[in-house]
């Protein structure tokens, strides 16, 4: 299949382009910067010049695909809400041209989307659609494509790592290096569930190649990790002190990610495991952490 990819030079799209070439697709990745024309030419892809809020780029894109898979997301937290609202405008655009017909779209949601009540664990089989997290707006917009047909499916992204990015952990890190400590909020026991780079890589394949129509799938290795525990092993790494902020002082030390390190996101991937066959064997978050690159 010729496989329309946005956010293909990516840290996930990065990864995901050998798995989908050695399974022996074509890939198309969107991109509006020369250099990563150049980026996707020298890993085996093809360029698509676009914009994701451009969403007739993202429908001409689409219109040419046998298969598409959005990872593209602006990672501004700062304005989180707008984005998401971005995110399910380009999921809408991308869909748009797929209704009547079986080629396959994968979206991406974030794992939380999947908790039925607080302290349980995220599962494929429950979707809120009402959560309080804008980051809905994302399943929202794929569950109007499955009303109109389209063969849709969503991933949903825990802590993606390796040693060079840790998802959110990433922005973890920056603001303790900047500040000169790591920081956890409270008793640090607010847990985040991790899975590596290449285990997620090789389930959005086998995702994309199953294309069940409304499947959900978990990119979940380690089902629950203490912020605590996060913060220590950004700590031993750098060689910086840890300290416990309360709620209140949360955001002057964490600024957009007060939020998040005050949300519960444990989650399983047990139904995406039987269903899929996947089984993930990379590293530990806090292994690549505490192994990571300085640089």
């Amino acid at each position: 299949m010729q496989v329309f990819v946005t956010g293909a030079t990516g840290f996930i799209g990065s990864a995901l382009i050998p798995e989908l070439l050695a399974a022996g697709h074509q890939v198309v990745g969107l991109t509006r910067s020369p250099e990563r024309v150049e980026k996707l030419w020298n890993a085996g892809a093809t360029a698509h010049e676009g914009r994701l809020e451009d969403t007739a780029s993202l429908t001409r894109g689409a219109d040419r695909a046998d298969a598409v898979i959005h990872l593209a997301f602006d990672h501004d937290f700062s304005n989180y809400q707008e984005n998401c609202r971005k995110d399910a405008a380009a999921i809408a655009a991308l869909g748009s041209v797929l209704a009547g017909s079986d080629r396959p779209m994968l979206i991406t949601s974030a794992i939380g989307m999947g908790i039925a009540a607080p302290g349980q664990l995220s599962r494929e089989d429950v979707l809120d659609l009402g959560h309080g997290n804008p980051r809905i707006a994302s399943e929202r917009a794929g569950q109007e494509l499955l009303d109109q047909g389209v063969n849709l499916s969503t991933v949903r992204l825990s802590q993606i790592h390796d040693r060079r990015r840790q998802g959110l952990v990433s922005y973890l890190i920056d603001i303790a290096r900047a500040r000169g400590h790591a920081a956890y909020v409270g008793e640090g026991d607010v847990r985040w569930s991790a899975c590596h780079l290449g285990d997620a890589a090789r389930l959005f394949r086998m995702a994309l190649d199953r294309a069940e129509r409304g499947a959900r799938y978990h990119a979940v290795d380690e089902e629950g990790l203490s912020l605590r525990a996060i913060a220590e092993a950004i700590g031993e790494r750098f060689g910086l002190p840890v300290q416990s902020v309360t709620s209140e002082d949360a955001e002057r030390h964490l600024g957009a990610m007060a939020a998040f390190a005050t949300f519960d996101m444990p989650a399983s991937s047990s139904l995406t495991q039987n269903t899929l066959g996947w089984k993930p064997a990379g590293p530990g978050l806090l292994e690549d952490i505490r192994a990571m690159r300085k640089d």
